[in-house]
């Protein structure tokens, strides 16, 4: 499944994002989980990759729990610390699982005691997404920031990067996760003016408790507009049916704005949970915005 087909013949698409499982428990849940968020009709779920590729086999087991159910998947890879061998086994493993869209990341730096990056690792996103493109006959995403990378001295320098993994061979973007849909459109409207021309997919991520829509908003760079910050005082912080039903409500407005103002498609952030995303989308799917099939 290659992804920029389906933004060729099927608008919107919608798509998930899911961590692999890192313990017994969730693995055991992952299955259930994913036969549940099916049900939604997606085009297509995604896997990430952990850190320096410490959780690859998680992410193995991940794409092939999806693949044996018939699921259009893509795999993440994040390749900070990794070899360039231990990237092409990595892909060589996708390809042979028949992966064909593989969604590039640096990565962060993994936080495990006395990790060490190889000395011939890439530092940028469009250096691995290159090294891959001259290898390999994968389709490849790359992530974009609304309101900028964390590490980035500007957003016009972040834009600047990702034009160079746009123009080493990255055929769709998907966006970090915001809360104000006037980062994504003028976003989108700074990226074209810059020559981006693939398809540039919002990211939304449904607030799931109080305390983790701040913490991800300190760690991602995705600000929390006044609206929602009225909304996240206002709500009892441990009564996790309002702050559930807060969340669905307010990702299901960002949804239908970004929907009604035509974009391409919507990529959810499931956090490996399920009631959030089934909501948004059921109530999407009332209003006649997404497709059932």
């Amino acid at each position: 499944m290659r992804v920029t087909q389906l933004y060729q013949d099927k608008l919107p698409v919608i798509s998930m994002e899911f961590f692999p499982p890192r313990n017994e428990k969730a693995e055991e849940n992952f299955g259930p989980l994913v036969d549940a968020l099916f049900t939604m009709a997606p085009d297509y779920m995604s896997v990430t990759f952990g850190a320096g590729g410490s959780n690859r086999d998680g992410s193995y087991q991940a794409v092939k729990t999806m693949m044996n159910r018939s699921i259009p998947t893509v795999a993440y890879l994040a390749g900070y610390g990794m070899a360039p061998d231990e990237i092409i086994t990595v892909l060589d493993r996708y390809r042979d699982m028949g992966i064909e869209t593989i969604f590039v990341i640096r990565g962060d730096q993994p936080q495990q005691e006395g990790f060490t990056p190889h000395p011939h690792s890439f530092s940028y996103a469009s250096d691995l997404i290159a090294f891959i493109k001259g290898r390999y006959d994968f389709t490849l995403g790359c992530a974009g920031y609304p309101e900028g990378h964390m590490e980035a001295e500007s957003l016009e320098k972040d834009i600047e990067h990702l034009k160079a993994k746009v123009d080493m061979g990255a055929e769709y973007v998907v966006a970090q996760n915001f809360y104000d849909n006037a980062f994504y459109f003028s976003y989108v409207d700074r990226c074209r003016a810059a020559g981006i021309d693939v398809p540039i997919i919002p990211g939304i991520m449904p607030v799931y408790s109080v305390k983790m829509a701040r913490i991800l908003s300190k760690v991602c760079g995705s600000s929390i507009p006044a609206d929602l910050e009225r909304l996240l005082d206002a709500v009892d912080p441990t009564d996790k049916n309002a702050v559930l039903e807060m969340g669905i409500s307010y990702a299901t407005d960002q949804c239908r704005g970004l929907l009604n103002a035509g974009v391409p498609g919507l990529h959810l952030y499931t956090m490996d949970r399920s009631v959030s995303t089934i909501a948004v989308l059921g109530r999407l799917r009332d209003e006649g915005l997404v497709l059932s099939e």
